[in-house]
C-alpha cells in the first residue's frame, strides 16, 4: 500500500513539474494599429476636452483681474512685514507664462468653435474629422501645458509654503483670559 501511495505522490509531483514548465497563457503579437475609435468614444473624449477648455478659460477670461487678486494678497502680506519674495517671483513667472500662452489658447478656442466632425451638441457627424479634431485638441492642450511650464502649480506651492511659514502660533491666535 505504501508503495502505491509513493507512486501516486511521485506521479503527482512529476505532473506538477511538467505543468509549471508549460506557460498558462498564450502570447500574441500586438496589432500594429490600434482599433479605430467609435463615435461614442469620440463623443466622450470631446465632452472631456470641452470641460477642460472651460476650466482653462477661467484663467484666461480676465487675466488682469486674476493676477490683481493674487497681487493684492501679496501686497497685503508685504504690508504686514511678511517676506513675500518667493510669492512675488512665482506670481511674476505665472503671469509671464499666462501672457505667452494666450495665443495658443486662442488657437485652441478656434478649434472648439469650428468643432469639425461634431455637431453643436457634441455628437459625431463625421468620424474621420472628429478623430482629427480630438487629436488636434489633445496636441494643442499638451503644447499649452508645456509652455506654462508648471508655473501655476509653482504658484500654488509658493502660497502653501507661505501659509505654512506664516501660520499663526497658539499664543497669538488665542486671546488671554486674565
Amino acid at each position: 500500500m505504501k508503495n502505491v501511495i509513493s507512486k501516486f505522490i511521485l506521479a503527482g509531483l512529476a505532473i506538477a513539474l511538467v505543468l509549471t514548465a508549460v506557460p498558462v497563457t498564450n502570447v500574441y503579437a500586438a496589432d500594429e494599429t490600434p482599433p479605430a475609435p467609435t463615435a461614442k468614444r469620440l463623443e466622450l473624449l470631446w465632452g472631456r476636452q470641452s470641460k477642460m477648455y472651460e476650466r482653462i478659460g477661467k484663467a484666461f477670461e480676465d487675466t488682469g483681474a486674476h493676477i490683481a487678486k493674487f497681487q493684492s494678497m501679496i501686497d497685503k502680506a508685504a504690508g504686514k512685514g511678511k517676506d513675500v519674495t518667493s510669492l512675488q517671483a512665482a506670481l511674476d513667472a505665472y503671469e509671464a507664462d499666462l501672457v505667452a500662452t494666450r495665443p495658443a489658447y486662442e488657437t485652441l478656442g478656434q478649434t472648439f468653435r469650428t468643432h469639425s466632425g461634431f455637431d453643436a451638441n457634441g455628437k459625431v457627424t463625421n468620424l474621420e474629422q472628429a478623430q482629427a479634431t480630438v487629436k488636434d485638441v489633445r496636441d494643442q492642450a499638451k503644447a499649452m501645458r508645456e509652455s506654462m511650464g508648471g508655473t501655476f502649480k509653482a504658484l500654488r506651492k509658493a502660497v502653501k509654503a507661505f501659509r505654512e511659514a506664516n501660520k499663526p502660533t497658539q499664543e497669538t491666535s488665542v486671546g488671554s483670559d486674565t
